[in-house]
């Protein structure tokens, strides 16, 4: 599973597709992969050359190593519609030596470097927030000047400021410092902003609306946006001394705040007009808007919250017993500049620093329909901040940017299966083809998905329907195959166009070969689907929270019922072998007490912050979300950590331990441990063990920090300390109050409600052996 995933990106749920939809019923874990389109490989086979495609018009597969081979005929059949289709006569296919790289059995995913080239380069256009204190300001300011440096000489670069009023800077003048202002309280339709921004004049408009003279008022209105375009967004080379004198002497916005209220800041209209100036000059373009907010917007379109500090921002109960004023305008108002954002094939990449929230949970349809980032940090001063915000420019082993821009991304499927949805930072793109379930599932109607902005990181989880009514029979010796296509139409950070495809098969089950299935099972990747499904259903349908619950529940114990081996009404005879019931039991376990459904103690931002980082991460990084890793770190092998349970047993006074969050890093210390480090026992000759104890896992954290992204909150605690509350809060309450007795260790209990793993177990068992209970 892990080599498949290192070659192909791939991760299904079951690895081997049950072959009839009754089957497929019976399994309810969906049939689903976790889909890597831009994995990073060193040994990708990149082809300078155009794909060779299937004749048959409803299919368009392309080339790939399952295809039968007829090297008498010079042709190939297709594995999804059976198609024969010639080969080009420069194809030598006699012999396993001469096949072409496409063909090669190494080479399910392929890359070819398609000789096109965009029409314009890489836009970076960034919208800055100036209602902030002279700290947060200047380390802002001096991460963007960093950043510049990171960035191709030949990108586009612009700037936005706003506080009460937004402000387009002008970089076209190097001895002096020009903007354009709109007034932040009002309420701007786009030809209005175009018109400001001198993209649409009046008397452009009224030529156009002239019939006999369309084309030419057409080409007259291209060439203008074209020097309008050149006011605003210039080369790096030509305005990195304008666009550096710019930022160091952006100041504070000077209009003053009154007494116990927050500033004037009009977050809404600022995204408004950046992405007006990017959809009317360069639509369709590797563009990005990257927005740096230090608080909530609080005058004109997309208001969160009002000026007056009595006035307090919404909450979870405030949204969910609507009692947010402002909620439904402010959402209504980005849900509408995120279709304008993905339609043009923008990306919006979204900065939070600010212990305050800033509006987050009504702006994540900016970033979550367009694949953009999204970074939550108290302030632009913290290492968080910094660090995350530059790895966005991390580069490939050539130099150029690691991201990539404007992409269709589109699935074919052999005939027994069909494609419900996909769940990701994706728009759907209404290609109803005849691989599309009739049950949608995420994104669904369709079986392809517009993604403005990727990532080597970035992962989408696809659904399958088994479409079968029998098994197919075994052929050969060997059994029947089911076959994915991914294709990812994109564009490099080069400019120039590629094609990624990766194409697997499964096999399909056969009658009486159960175990065959139950040994396919993908704990983790498994995990990872539902876990997607379960936010994207919160997120976007809106249901409840218990909903989702009974839902998970019902999944798990559907689940045992069909593949447990037990006596009816004898839960001491439940078993279930390990590919089915080692890990996947408690991933839904501690899913459901993750942040992800449970929204106690976090606010609206917070949570959908959580979320859109489940739903951009591979399934190793969700299953750490999930269920955090803990090492523990004892003086009798100081040098190494050892795994231990996520859970409360493993609180003990002479032990370190290291929690992964993926969001957190805490290291915590046991009672034992954190008396000896007070009292500087490390700083002594004779206890170098001890020093060394205590400095392992600082370096086996800082290991977890090279590739991560966004950069986790580092935090380190004692027993009994504040912050050890982020460890309690993940822990299997195995030593609780519910349940206290005398402990061996005298180690801290975890103060909750909720029931332990163990009697999570014994009430699933319980309901999946009962006679009586249906589901």
């Amino acid at each position: 599973m892990e080599t498949e995933e290192e070659l192909n990106g791939v991760r299904f749920s079951w690895n081997v597709i049950p072959s009839t939809a009754e089957e497929a019923k019976k399994a309810m874990v969906p049939i689903g992969v976790m889909y890597q389109p831009l994995l990073d490989r060193e040994d990708l086979a990149i082809l300078s050359q155009d794909p060779i495609v299937c004749r048959n018009e409803a299919c368009r597969a392309i080339l790939n190593p399952y295809c039968m081979i007829d090297a008498r005929g010079h042709s190939w059949i297709c594995r999804f519609c059976g198609s024969r289709n010639a080969l080009p006569p420069s194809y030598n296919v006699s012999s396993q030596e001469t096949l072409p790289r496409e063909l090669l059995p190494t080479n399910t995913t392929v890359e070819y470097a398609l000789n096109r080239k965009a029409n314009a380069p890489l836009v970076f256009l960034f919208v800055v927030d100036v209602c902030q204190d002279d700290e947060n300001m200047q380390a802002l300011r001096d991460t963007l000047l960093v950043s510049l440096s990171l960035l191709p000489q030949d990108a586009l670069v612009g700037l936005i400021s706003y506080g009460k009023h937004v402000h387009i800077h002008e970089l076209g003048y190097a001895d002096t410092t020009k903007t354009l202002a709109f007034n932040g309280k009002k309420t701007y339709s786009a030809k209005q902003i175009q018109e400001v921004l001198g993209f649409l004049s009046p008397d452009l408009r009224a030529k156009k609306n002239q019939g006999p003279n369309t084309r030419q008022s057409s080409f007259a209105q291209q060439t203008s946006a074209a020097e309008t375009l050149s006011k605003y967004l210039l080369p790096l080379a030509t305005a990195e001394f304008a666009l550096t004198n710019t930022l160091e002497q952006l100041q504070q916005d000077t209009f003053s705040v009154k007494a116990h209220n927050r500033p004037l800041r009009a977050t809404g209209l600022a995204l408004d007009v950046a992405i007006s100036i990017l959809e009317t000059a360069l639509p369709h373009t590797g563009s990005r808007v990257m927005l740096f907010s230090g608080g909530p917007c609080t005058t004109g379109p997309g208001l969160v919250v009002g000026c007056p500090h009595k006035e307090a921002i919404r909450s979870h109960h405030d949204i969910d017993e609507d009692d947010a004023p402002h909620y439904k305008a402010a959402c209504k108002h980005y849900e509408m500049l995120s279709r304008r954002a993905s339609r043009n094939g923008i990306v919006v990449d979204i900065f939070a620093g600010s212990y305050d929230q800033i509006g987050l949970d009504e702006m994540k349809p900016l970033s979550d329909h367009t694949g953009g980032v999204m970074v939550l940090t108290d302030a632009f001063t913290t290492s968080i901040f910094k660090q995350s915000f530059l790895r966005v420019f991390t580069k490939n082993d050539d130099g150029t940017l690691a991201m990539a821009f404007a992409a269709n991304f589109e699935v074919k499927l052999s005939q027994e299966l069909r494609v419900s949805g996909l769940v990701g930072h994706a728009v759907g793109q209404n290609n109803k083809t005849g691989y599309v379930a009739e049950t949608a599932i995420g994104i669904g109607g369709t079986s392809s998905w517009k993604l403005c902005g990727l990532s080597p990181r970035s992962t989408y989880a696809l659904y399958f329907d088994s479409v079968g009514k029998t098994p197919p029979p075994i052929t050969n010796g060997a059994p029947p195959q089911a076959f994915v296509q991914f294709i990812t139409h994109y564009q490099h950070s080069s400019g120039m166009f590629r094609l990624r495809v990766t194409t697997v098969g499964r096999a399909l089950s056969q009658p009486n070969q159960a175990n065959v299935l139950k040994q396919s099972f993908d704990q983790e990747a498994a995990a990872a689907l539902l876990a997607r499904l379960a936010v994207y259903r919160l997120a976007t349908q809106h249901e409840l929270i218990e909903n989702i619950m009974m839902w998970l529940d019902a999944t798990l114990i559907k689940m045992c019922k069909h593949f447990g081996e037990y006596a009816r009404d004898d839960p001491g005879s439940f078993r279930l072998i390990p590919e089915l019931g080692y890990y996947f039991p408690q991933f839904i376990y501690h899913l459901r007490r993750s942040q992800f459904l449970q929204v106690f103690n976090n606010s609206p931002d917070e949570t959908a912050y959580y979320r859109h980082v489940l739903l951009t991460e591979d399934t190793n990084n969700s299953t750490v979300m999930i269920q955090p890793t803990l090492m523990a770190y004892s003086i009798e092998n100081p040098t190494e950590g050892t795994p231990v349970l996520l859970d409360s047993t493993s609180l003990q006074p002479g032990r370190i331990l290291l929690l992964d969050t993926f969001f957190h890093l805490l290291i915590y210390y046991g009672e034992t441990i954190a008396a000896w480090k007070k009292a500087g026992y490390q700083d002594l000759d004779e206890y170098a063990n001890f020093k060394t104890m205590l400095q392992q896992p600082r370096k086996d954290a800082s290991e977890l920090l090279v590739d991560r992204f966004p950069l986790p909150r580092f935090i380190e605690t004692e027993a009994k300390g504040s912050q050890a509350r982020f460890l309690m809060a993940r822990l299997n309450p195995t030593r609780s109050v519910g349940n206290a007795t005398e402990f061996d260790y005298g180690s801290t209990m975890v103060l909750t409600d909720d029931v332990s793993l163990q009697k999570f177990m014994e009430y699933l068992i319980k309901y999946s052996v009962s006679s009586k209970q249906k589901f």
